[in-house]
C-alpha cells in the first residue's frame, strides 16, 4: 500500500511539474520572442548609443529598485507554500502584510528618486540621463507590482498565472515601446513603452491574486503571532539575494557607461540579452520545479526531490553545453547578419558569454530551490561575495580591456557561485555525483561532435539562409546523438508536448 502511495505521489508530482513547465514555457516563449523583436527593432531604429543609453538607465533603475521591492516576493511565496498545506486561514493575513509592507517602501523610495534624479545622473557622469531617471519612478512602481504578482503565483504553485502575468507584460512592452518609438519619441518612449506594459501586467496580476485567491481563503480569526514579523525578516538574506542578482546582471552594464560610451553598452547589453533568450527554457524549468522542493521537504519526500533536481540538471546540461559551444561559434556571422555591421563590437562579449549560458542555466534550476527547501542564508551569502567581487572585478577589468573585461568578471565570478549553490544542494539531498558525472562525460562527447560539424561549415556562411542552415545542421547532429545516446527519450519528449 505504501509503494502504491509513493508511486501515485510521484506520478501526480512529474504531471504537476509538466503541466506547469509548459505553461511556463509558452509564457516565456512569447515573453522571449516579444524581447527578441523588441531587441531586433530598437537596435536597428535607435542605433547603438540611443540603444546603450536606453539600457544603461534601466540597469540604473533595477539597481534602485532592489530597494523598491526588496525581498518582499519571494518571502511571501514562501510563506505561502508553506502554509498552503496547514494554516490557510494565515494566507489572506500574509497578503495583506505584504501589499502594506510594499506600498510604504515603494512610496519612501520614489519621492528619494524623484527628489535626486538629477544630483543621481550627475554623480553617474551623464546629465542627460535625468529624464529616464524621473520617468523610473513609474517603472519602479508599475514594474514592481508586475513582478510580485508572478512571484505569489509561484507561491501558489499556479504557474500557469504567473505565465500569463509574464507573457501579458512581454507583449504588451513590445507594442508600447516599438509603438512610441516608430512615433518618434526615441530612447525615452521606449523607456515609457515598458512602463505601460509592466502598469498593465501588473493591474492584471493584482487582480487575478485578489479573485482568484485572496478571495477564496476564509481568514483565520486570529493572525499568527510573529508571522508577519518572520514575512519581513525571510526577506532579508531574500534582498541580499537578489542584491547580488542585480549586482551580477545589471551592476556591469552601469560601470560600462561610467567608463565606457553608449556604444560600447549597447554592444554589452546585446550580447547579454542574446544570452537571456537562450536561457528561456531552463528559466521556465528552473520556475517550475522550485516550490515542489518545499512541498516535497515538508512531506519527508527528499528521494523524489533528488530524482527531480538530477533529471533536470542532466536535461539542462544535454542542451545547453552544446548550445553554448554553437554560441561561440556562429555569433560573428549571427550579430552581423542579424543586427547590422555596427554592433560587430557585440561579437566578443556573446562569446565569452557563451560560458555564462551553461552557468546560469544552473543557477535557474538551483537558486529558487534552495529558497524552497529554506537555505536562503547560505545561497544569499554566497551570493553576496561573489557579487562583490564581480564588482570589484569590473572595476579593475572594465577600464582596462572595455567590454570584454566586464564578460570575464561575470563568467569568473559566476563559476564559484554555481559550485557553492550545487554543494548546499548536495548537502540536502544527497545527490548521486558518480551517476551525474558519467552524465557529464557523455554531453561533453555530443558537444565535441556537433561542434565539430559546425565548425566544418562556418567559414561558408555568407548570407542569413547559411547561417540558420548551419545552426539546423548543428541541432540535427545534436538531436540524432541525444537519441542515439540514450539521453534523450522520445516517449518522454512527446508525453512532455501532448
Amino acid at each position: 500500500m505504501t509503494v502504491t502511495t509513493t508511486r501515485d505521489f510521484a506520478m501526480s508530482t512529474r504531471d504537476h511539474i509538466v503541466r506547469g513547465f509548459k505553461a511556463t514555457l509558452v509564457s516565456r516563449a512569447i515573453y522571449m520572442v516579444s524581447s527578441a523583436l523588441l531587441m531586433f527593432i530598437l537596435a536597428r531604429v535607435l542605433n547603438p548609443d540611443g540603444y546603450g543609453a536606453l539600457y544603461w538607465a534601466i540597469g540604473i533603475l533595477a539597481v534602485v529598485q532592489l530597494f523598491a521591492d526588496l525581498g518582499l516576493g519571494k518571502s511571501t511565496a514562501r510563506y505561502i507554500s508553506e502554509y498552503g498545506e496547514a494554516g490557510e486561514g494565515q494566507i489572506p493575513h500574509l497578503l495583506k502584510s505584504a501589499i502594506a509592507y510594499k506600498l510604504i517602501i515603494l512610496s519612501v523610495v520614489s519621492y528619494v528618486l524623484l527628489l535626486f534624479h538629477e544630483q543621481i545622473a550627475v554623480l553617474l557622469g551623464d546629465p542627460g540621463a535625468a529624464p529616464f531617471l524621473a520617468a523610473g519612478v513609474l517603472f519602479i512602481i508599475a514594474n514592481s507590482f508586475n513582478v510580485f504578482a508572478q512571484i505569489v503565483f509561484q507561491g501558489f504553485n499556479r504557474l500557469e498565472y504567473s505565465a500569463a502575468v509574464q507573457a501579458i507584460s512581454g507583449a504588451t512592452r513590445l507594442v508600447f515601446a516599438v509603438g512610441f518609438v516608430l512615433l518618434g519619441f526615441g530612447a525615452i518612449g521606449a523607456l515609457f513603452g515598458y512602463i505601460v506594459g509592466y502598469a498593465l501586467a501588473g493591474v492584471i496580476g493584482l487582480a487575478l491574486l485578489y479573485r482568484r485567491f485572496y478571495g477564496e481563503y476564509e481568514p483565520a480569526e486570529n493572525y499568527e503571532e510573529g508571522l508577519s514579523r518572520r514575512l519581513l525578516e525571510y526577506s532579508v538574506p531574500l534582498t541580499a539575494t537578489r542584491s547580488a542578482n542585480v549586482i551580477d546582471k545589471r551592476i556591469d552594464v552601469v560601470l560600462v557607461g561610467v567608463f565606457l560610451t553608449p556604444a560600447a553598452v549597447g554592444f554589452y547589453q546585446l550580447g547579454k540579452q542574446i544570452v537571456d533568450f537562450v536561457l528561456a527554457p531552463a528559466e521556465s524549468l528552473g520556475f517550475t520545479i522550485s516550490p515542489n522542493f518545499g512541498e516535497q521537504k515538508a512531506a519527508g519526500q527528499l528521494e523524489q526531490a533528488r530524482q527531480i533536481y538530477e533529471t533536470s540538471l542532466t536535461h539542462t546540461m544535454l542542451l545547453y553545453v552544446p548550445a553554448a559551444a554553437g554560441l561561440v561559434l556562429v555569433a560573428e556571422p549571427f550579430v552581423t547578419m542579424v543586427f547590422g555591421a555596427d554592433y560587430a563590437g557585440a561579437v566578443p562579449v556573446l562569446q565569452i558569454l557563451a560560458g555564462f549560458v551553461v552557468l546560469q542555466a544552473i543557477t535557474n534550476l538551483t537558486s529558487d530551490s534552495l529558497d524552497y527547501l529554506g537555505r536562503a542564508r547560505e545561497r544569499a551569502i554566497a551570493k553576496g561575495a561573489t557579487s562583490i567581487a564581480n564588482f570589484g572585478l569590473n572595476i579593475v577589468l572594465i577600464p582596462t580591456m572595455g567590454v570584454i573585461g566586464a564578460a570575464i568578471a561575470t563568467v569568473m565570478t559566476h563559476t564559484v557561485y554555481v559550485a557553492v549553490n550545487v554543494y548546499v544542494v548536495h548537502t540536502e539531498l544527497s545527490l548521486r555525483l558518480a551517476r551525474l558525472g558519467r552524465a557529464m562525460g557523455l554531453v561533453c562527447a555530443i558537444t565535441a561532435v556537433m561542434a565539430g560539424a559546425v565548425w566544418i561549415v562556418t567559414p561558408m556562411i555568407s548570407s542569413l539562409a547559411m547561417l540558420f542552415g548551419a545552426i539546423a545542421l548543428g541541432t540535427a547532429t545534436w538531436a540524432v546523438l541525444a537519441v542515439a545516446s540514450g539521453m534523450l527519450d522520445l516517449r518522454e519528449v512527446r508525453a512532455v508536448i501532448r
